[in-house]
């Protein structure tokens, strides 16, 4: 559950036979249990029932999970082995041959509708941290919280008590624990789910399961499991107990699976099942199906060639039917499914044997904390070789590094000293970046004041190609940071309900063609406005992180392209006045959330040139804020390097155009340099 967004089975819907044949095999199969249409629901049909609701959004996504499934299955991707995060189960189960098409549809329909009684009780909220140290963190909620989940080294689940949850929060919060509400009134996994036993038993007592050939890894037990065990007790289990993800998929790769594929809307489990890979130091590798935004063919058949590339048997003779495909000649020598594309901002050796940290950031390469007082420099090289996709953020004609990513490092670099939220930040002159050389950044911390603040800066130089410093270091921006307030939980009303009542539609259509011809020079990496609304003078917008940059998205606390794409839309509001405006002055900018790949947003007026924005994820959860941004104008000139470089310039070129002699004939060619004493005449 997460994996859901509106329009999920359209496109294949309408362009795979075989996924529209299976999930009108899973509406039929489900209807007797419910009172809405699947296909309606999918469809986005007028009235149809929402998501929202957990006895209509799980039905649904067993049936997406199931259908897709089929689709692996025609194109030569059979699964070896089957393993399923709770109610994933249910899917994998019929997947697998253990349960009926019938009895899925009545496991997942009847025991969501039970689950109805609970809500408003309690809630879920995940932890990045690993469950031993989540235990600890729960020592003071005996009884009110427990462990729900186990995705991963470093994914865990909790829930409990809605009240208590808001305590627990917060005391992560305090702690530096990265904590955050997961978009359930429910405590699935907890104590809440004994209410519900007696009911479940009768409901589920007429599902038949059955043994089937296709190895059951049970994330009840953690092991593999005979599928004629799966009857209405093991589902009330697998609803009550926690969810031994990281066991089972332990237990998969002692068994030297290697490939696992995510058969889901959007990835929500694969982060912990590589998590899992990569502590286990074995090679093996996930891959997704669909993605949010993402629902059609083109998606599935990019996420089919990851499967290949990573060793699945994929049928291209199945795939090709009908297109008459040519074969080509390949190299002689074997190929070894083994990619050797280097990351450049990882290529900096290991900085701890110099005595510093490593940040684990994709724009910071070290930080040090000074020994002679409570302060931190980090330091990073920023290029377009090492960052590429920064070429596609260019304004009059010069690629600048956006004024998000200098805020998104400095909140990094100020997490280290336990005070991650800007208090205010000014952007003095813009990082530029050339085809060749690179920049040299440093952040600097300094000490906190009697309030708790903390000064920070961040200064710059430029680099040739070769290395060699061409400039003194430059200030870019200053400003003080101080320590995070309590992290958010609560669903601002306007993005629970979306889009937000009373809104109206703003076409989206063009708007990057709009910018272009206001100087913004935006690639595809920085075209993230999906959708906008209007509410008298707030613009809200849908905006997405591109799929070329997506797997850094979890390295950052918010990816600067995405944070940069949120901004947009205030240009929406902008009645196209034709200037050319960079951020300058960021006051109150907090974090709740990282590793979002889409936001709802809101951009309020907030006086001449100034904004709020508010950000939150497709639930509604709140993801970062800007109390006040303050924009100003800027000029061509004032961004290109070589204008800037010619300013510099110890010699300069004057040239002062003279007449040609009037008894010069007009054949002859002549060059007058300097003022002649005499007349000129042709020889």
């Amino acid at each position: 559950q997460g994996s859901q967004w509106t329009g999920m089975a359209v496109e294949l819907l309408e362009t795979s036979p075989v996924f529209a044949a299976r999930i009108a095999e899973c509406a039929e199969a489900l209807a007797p249990f419910v009172d809405w249409s699947l296909l309606d629901v999918l469809s986005g049909a007028e009235g149809a029932a929402s998501l929202e609701r957990v006895d209509v959004v799980q039905p649904a996504l067993w049936a997406m999970m199931v259908s897709l499934a089929e689709v692996w299955r025609s194109r030569g991707v059979v699964p070896s082995a089957v393993v399923g995060h709770s109610q994933g189960e249910i899917a994998a189960a019929v997947v697998a041959g253990g349960l009926s098409l019938e009895d899925g549809a009545r496991v997942v329909a009847l025991r969501s509708r039970a689950l109805r009684a609970l809500s408003g009780l309690g809630g879920m909220v995940s932890v990045a941290r690993g469950v031993d140290e989540v235990r600890e963190l729960l020592a003071d909620y005996e009884g009110r919280i427990g462990v729900a989940a186990v995705n991963g080294p470093s994914s865990v689940i909790v829930s409990g008590d809605a009240d208590a949850l808001d305590a627990f929060v917060a005391a992560c919060g305090e702690s530096g624990v990265r904590a955050r509400r997961v978009a359930v009134d429910y405590a699935s996994h907890s104590a809440h789910v004994e209410r519900i036993e007696d009911e479940l038993a009768e409901l589920l007592a007429p599902v038949a399961a059955r043994s089937c050939g296709v190895p059951f890894y049970s994330t009840v037990s953690g092991a593999v499991v005979d599928t004629a065990e799966l009857d209405a007790g093991y589902w009330y289990r697998n609803l009550r107990g926690t969810v031994e993800f990281e066991a089972a998929t332990r237990a998969l790769l002692a068994d030297n699976f290697q490939v696992f594929v995510e058969v889901s809307a959007h990835p929500v489990v694969a982060t912990g099942v590589q998590e899992t890979i990569e502590d286990a130091g074995v090679r093996a590798g996930v891959v997704g199906t669909l993605r949010r935004d993402e629902g059609g063919l083109e998606r599935f058949t990019l996420s089919l060639g990851e499967a290949w590339a990573l060793g699945a048997g994929v049928d291209w003779d199945t795939y090709y039917e009908g297109t008459r495909p040519t074969r080509v000649d390949l190299p002689t020598y074997a190929f070894q499914r083994q990619h050797y594309w280097p990351r450049f901002a990882d290529l900096g050796g290991d900085v701890t044997s110099a005595g510093l940290e490593s940040p684990d950031h994709p724009m910071l390469g070290a930080s040090v904390e000074l020994a002679t007082g409570d302060g931190l420099v980090a330091t990073a090289r920023w290029s377009l070789r090492t960052h590429p996709w920064l070429a596609d953020h260019a304004v009059s004609g010069t690629v600048i590094v956006p004024g998000t990513a200098l805020v998104e490092s400095v909140i990094r670099a100020g997490d280290a000293l336990g005070c991650g939220q800007v208090d205010e930040l000014t952007l003095q002159a813009p990082v530029v970046l050339q085809e060749r050389g690179e920049v040299q950044v440093q952040i600097a911390v300094g000490e906190s004041d009697a309030s708790g603040r903390r000064p920070v800066s961040v200064h710059t130089r430029s680099t040739g190609s070769d290395g060699g410093s061409e400039e003194l270091w430059t200030l870019r921006a200053q400003g003080t940071l101080t320590e995070p307030g309590a992290p958010a939980v609560e669903r601002p009303e306007d993005f629970v309900v979306w889009p937000p009542r009373g809104a109206t539609t703003v076409a989206a259509e063009g708007f990057y063609d709009l910018l272009a011809g206001r100087g913004y020079e935006f690639g595809p990496v920085f075209q993230g406005v999906r959708a906008a609304w209007r509410q008298g003078d707030d613009m809200f917008a849908e905006v997405v992180l591109p799929e070329q940059v997506r797997g850094d998205a979890g390295r950052f606390g918010i990816h600067p392209a995405l944070f940069d794409a949120a901004l947009h839309a205030a240009n929406l509001t902008s009645g196209g006045d034709g200037r050319t405006v960079v951020p300058f002055a960021w006051t109150g900018v907090s974090l709740h959330a990282a590793g979002a790949t889409a936001l709802r947003v809101r951009v309020s007026p907030a006086g001449q040139d100034t904004i709020t924005v508010q950000m939150t994820d497709p639930t509604g959860a709140p993801v970062a804020a800007i109390e006040s941004l303050a924009v100003r104008e800027v000029a061509a000139e004032s961004l290109d390097p070589s204008a800037r470089a010619a300013r510099d310039w110890l010699f300069r070129l004057d040239w002062t155009p003279v007449a040609r002699p009037a008894d010069t004939p007009a054949t002859s060619g002549w060059a007058v340099l300097g003022a002649p004493s005499a007349p000129v005449t042709a020889p």
